[in-house]
């Protein structure tokens, strides 16, 4: 077994962007519907707590934004089927042992639209 780097502030923002847009995914594609503002928040609270980590209220709503804009620019970009998969690469991305070229490229997108956001 590996040692895993500790984390850095930016890297737990990108992480929480990519959490979160692959739950929007996730449950857009499976219920139709995406998820609001507040039960995104609340999924940014759960996903800190279970790593120890905590995010303000404010920063976890800009945070869950970002993966919010994220998310459906995928699902109005790509067929019902690439969108699926995407979900589903995403979704399994989050496992660290799990290794997916298209959930890296989904990785650096959420750099750029933290970078951004930012800026």
């Amino acid at each position: 077994m590996r040692d895993t780097p500790p984390i850095t502030e930016r890297g737990l923002r990108v992480a929480l962007i990519f959490a979160l847009a692959a739950h929007r995914l996730s449950d857009f594609y499976e219920y139709g519907q995406w998820l609001t503002d507040a039960q995104a928040a609340s999924l940014a609270a759960d996903w800190l707590s279970r790593k120890k980590l905590a995010l303000p209220l404010a920063e976890r709503r800009q945070l869950a934004g970002l993966a919010d804009e994220l998310a459906r620019q995928i699902a109005a970009t790509l067929s019902r089927e690439a969108g699926l998969y995407t979900a589903h690469e995403m979704m399994e991305a989050l496992d660290p042992n799990y290794h997916s070229e298209l959930a890296e490229a989904m990785l650096a997108e959420c750099e750029r639209l933290l970078d951004q956001a930012s800026a």
